[in-house]
């Protein structure tokens, strides 16, 4: 009921990365998004959509696999009083913000139920959504596809770009964040 320790899971994706090379795929989960509105004839309205889905269908089992390893790590795999590991200072800056210290895995003041009857909340969820979409698309792939499969082919844009996820990610978290909340 803990944790698998980083030695274990870096072994995992360094085989899943070695697997994928072997076979010619590329791992990345924003490609999806792609994939789906495809399927559904974004085709019709939009080059960009204009491509064979099936030939990413892989992808959408991994997808699938991600939600349904989520759901059962965490409603089976987890201690019903399990709580997220987060140092006692980020607790103080966080309660400093007026976050409630964490019980669970997510701060219910943002992503629970409670949390989508403040029009905030949702304008705040809704524009960091569009803004992950489009950071994603502009980057050419998310921040698991550059990080993982990348910089594994040592392509310099994806490094580039996990250099960019890290200084939007320090601007938000030091400056943005203090702001909106």
């Amino acid at each position: 009921m803990q944790p698998w320790p980083w030695y274990v899971s870096g072994a995992l994706i360094a085989l899943i990365m070695f697997i994928m090379l072997f076979f010619g795929k590329s791992f990345g989960f924003s490609s999806n998004l792609r994939t789906l509105c495809t399927m559904c004839g974004a085709d019709k309205y939009a080059p960009f959509f204009q491509f064979d889905w099936k030939t990413q269908s892989w992808n959408l089992f991994f997808l699938v696999g991600a939600a349904i390893g989520g759901y059962l790590a965490a409603n089976f795999l987890s201690p019903e009083d399990y709580t997220v590991a987060i140092s006692e200072s980020t607790i103080v800056d966080l309660s400093a913000l007026g976050f409630a210290t964490p019980e669970g895995f997510v701060p219910a003041s943002q992503f629970g139920t409670e949390a989508m009857g403040e029009a905030k909340n949702i304008v705040i969820l809704a524009l960091g959504g569009l803004m992950v979409g489009f950071g994603a698309r502009y980057a050419g792939g998310c921040t698991s596809g550059h990080a993982i499969s990348g910089i594994s082919n040592l392509q310099p844009a994806s490094l580039l770009a996990v250099v960019g996820f890290f200084i939007g990610g320090l601007l938000m978290t030091h400056v943005l964040f203090p702001l909106i909340y």
